[in-house]
């Protein structure tokens, strides 16, 4: 007679944390793009195989026993395994060709990132872009995403890749509410802000802080929507400088605050800097970056600062044609 897990399949392991975490047959059937019936079915096969039952089924959903707490637990270290020895054999792929999975933001997409990839494409026609647009870090160790771009000041210490600017913050109105604008002008002017999914910028605690609350008329969880909002009149609000210098309607109403700046990194994992789709990319954005870092840290003059690597630094990069 055959051993039990002589029939299991690292399919069923799969599954069963699927189930694991979405709590269901549901969830999970969504997550592994079956439906609910195949998956009722298998899990059915596999307590049959094993013998044992793997969930208790209450009406909050599937809960594991003993033994499916094991099963789950060998499912997500070998589902770790496998996904670090797939991006080990991703870093050491030579040529720049292949699907590069990119994650950044709506604001830096829109105003900065896409005529960006455009150009990249015609240049790496054979390297394929996935582009996942969001807030929320991607787990770049899991593989959710190969390259970063983000604006932040704390970069994870598990990631590599460079400072290619620093991103300058001011305030910003409706241009023709402000014929003459200044600081004394805004006194009486309704505010918008960011919401609380982005509590943790600069811009948004000085809000807090210093602006009495029934003058803040608008809140919305997207920078992007935040200038959409100041640029309809709706208020006066703080926007990174490569946002609002760009949008003719709208006018400064103060200089780049210092304490509201954040850098923009380009980011990967260490095991794919020697990828040569992920080096060619992050190396074509910190050129394309780098001739606009003016407008990026709010120089009017055109005035361009240097600046500094990060201490690991993807250096050597060649071109697609090289």
């Amino acid at each position: 007679m055959a051993e039990p897990f002589s029939t299991i399949s690292w399919d069923d392991f799969r599954l069963v944390k699927a189930i694991a975490d979405a709590r269901g047959l549901q969830g999970a059937a969504a997550q592994l793009g079956l439906n609910h019936s195949t998956v009722f079915r298998r899990l059915g096969q596999v307590e049959q195989a094993l013998g044992a039952r793997l969930f208790e089924r209450h009406r909050s959903g599937y809960v594991l026993t003993t033994i499916g707490e094991e099963m789950a637990e060998l499912a997500a270290r070998l589902d770790g395994d496998i996904t670090g020895f797939t991006r080990k054999v991703a870093g050491q792929t030579i040529a720049p060709a292949g699907e590069l999975r990119v994650t950044t933001n709506d604001s830096l997409l829109i105003h900065l990132l896409t005529p960006l990839f455009a150009r990249f494409r015609q240049q790496c026609p054979d390297v394929r872009l996935d582009v996942v647009v969001g807030n929320e870090a991607l787990n770049l160790s899991k593989r959710d995403a190969d390259v970063a771009i983000r604006a932040t000041d704390r970069p994870p210490e598990t990631l590599v890749g460079r400072r290619v600017a620093r991103i300058a913050w001011a305030l910003y109105g409706r241009a023709a509410d402000f014929p003459r604008p200044g600081a004394s002008d805004i006194d009486g002017h309704p505010w918008v802000s960011l919401g609380d999914n982005l509590a943790g910028l600069e811009a948004v605690r000085f809000v807090r802080r210093h602006v009495a609350p029934e003058r803040i008329v608008y809140r919305i969880n997207t920078v992007l929507g935040l200038a959409e909002a100041v640029e309809s009149g709706v208020g006066i609000g703080h926007l990174p400088c490569f946002i609002g210098d760009v949008r003719p309607s709208l006018i400064r109403l103060s200089p780049p605050i210092p304490d509201f700046a954040a850098d923009l990194w380009l980011l990967t994992h260490p095991d794919l800097r020697q990828s040569a789709r992920v080096r060619v990319f992050l190396d074509f954005l910190a050129g394309e970056i780098g001739r606009s870092r003016a407008l990026f840290e709010g120089n009017g003059d055109g005035a361009r600062p240097a600046i500094p690597r990060s201490a690991v630094s993807l250096t050597g990069w060649h071109p697609c044609g090289g």
